[in-house]
Formats: structure tokens, sequence, C-alpha cells
């Protein structure tokens, strides 16, 4: 049975930092391309940052590139999202997801498993 489970959300002030994590069971963790996306209050599911297998290619959303960084440690079954100078409108809930494949997508249809999400709320 595969399981993602995120970590690391919380209340942070605008301008802080907040690492989150999604640890990842019962699937080839090293096969799976991953993926955050988040939803924020009263919008669709967006696309924040993929990575593919290796760690070694990634893409970033428009309003989060230079400030998250994505990255994963295979031996550890885990991927995390590093983020920086969080603005109040990075509210949201993160999910992360696991693709089937070597390479990511942006695409939310396009990923076999999700986690249940974790919160993070910026204050202004």
């Amino acid at each position: 049975q595969v399981q993602l489970v995120e970590s690391g959300g919380g209340l942070v002030q605008a301008g802080g930092s907040l690492r989150l994590s999604c640890a990842a069971s019962g699937l080839t963790f090293g096969s799976y391309a991953m993926a955050w996306f988040r939803q924020a209050p009263g919008k669709e599911r967006a696309f924040v940052a993929g990575i593919n297998w290796s760690g070694s290619s990634y893409h970033y959303g428009e309003s989060v590139k230079g400030r998250f960084t994505i990255s994963r440690d295979n031996a550890k079954n885990t991927m995390y999202l590093q983020m920086n100078s969080l603005k109040f409108e990075d509210t949201a809930v993160y999910y992360c997801a696991a693709l089937n494949a070597l390479g990511y997508s942006i695409q939310e249809y396009e990923y076999d498993y999700w986690g249940k999400g974790t919160l993070v709320t910026v204050s202004s």
C-alpha cells in the first residue's frame, strides 16, 4: 500500500521559512518522479515544484521561483520543499504527489499517488 505523508507545515510570519517533507512508503521511490502542489482557500490545486527520479532535474511554478527549493533523498524515501521568503499568498494546503515515471509533470492528473496534505499559513 502506497503512502505519502507530508509534514512540516505550520504558521509562519511573512518573510519566514519552512521546510516541508514528504515520506514515501510502499513504492520504489527512486523510480518515481515527485512533485509538490498546493491549494489555497477558494482556488484550484496548482503546481509548485517537480523533481525527476534522481533529483538532477527540477522545475518550479512561476510564483515560487527563487524562493522555494525542491530536493529528494532516495536513500531515505523522502522529498523536501524548502520555502524561504514566504508571502501571505503562499498560504495553502501543500500536497506531495508521485508519478510512476522518471520525469516530472506539471499536470496533476498525471500523478498516481497523493498525500493528504499539510497546511501552511503565512501571516502578513
